[in-house]
């Protein structure tokens, strides 16, 4: 029979693992690094912005034309876009250098999350539903990480969690070993 309260405390405790990792990471890095920091913003026109490095784009908007053609139409105003300018690369560094951080933290506490679950708790909702915020943690900082990581690295990741949380299964079902069911 379905108990739907143990469901919902899974969830529950599923979500706020999830928050308070996440927000315990942060408090201890501090804010991500923000693009006005390293990039100028609210450039009012196209001349103040290349003489700050960057390439002025129009905002526009797609009109249909008589024959039925869709054109991008300017409309007004736009934005000064840094790409591939000394300002853009430096934030993107510390956006790399900040996100590295989060990874090698929520990384590791995610294991020890999914391990405390399975090993530790023995009421099975508990357990249950910090395994999945460990799983969940683990997403975050692999996610957040993710677009500065080589596709070997991206492999080598997934495939040494794969067989991690394939073995350890293995082992706590075949030993049902579990610090509060033996007290």
């Amino acid at each position: 029979m379905i108990n739907f309260k143990n469901i919902i405390f899974g969830v529950a405790i599923f979500l706020l693992t999830i928050f308070v990792g996440v927000y315990g990471i942060s408090t201890l890095y501090g804010e991500s690094p923000k693009y006005g920091d390293y990039c100028p913003e609210n450039l009012i026109n196209a001349s103040v912005c290349a003489s700050e490095g960057g390439t002025w784009t129009n905002n526009t908007q797609l009109v249909a034309d008589a024959r039925g053609e869709v054109k991008p139409v300017p409309i007004g105003g736009g934005y000064c876009q840094y790409d591939y300018t000394p300002c853009q690369k430096d934030f993107e560094n510390a956006e790399e250098k900040y996100f590295k951080k989060i990874f090698l933290t929520a990384l590791p506490i995610g294991i020890a999350i999914i391990f405390a679950g399975a090993i530790i708790f023995g009421l099975e909702v508990v357990g249950a539903g910090l395994m999945v915020g460990g799983a969940g943690l683990m997403v975050y900082g692999t996610g957040i990480y993710w677009r500065f990581t080589d596709d070997w690295l991206k492999f080598a990741i997934s495939l040494a969690g794969l067989v991690a949380l394939i073995s350890v299964a293995y082992w706590f079902n075949k030993n049902n070993w579990n610090i509060w069911k033996r007290r």
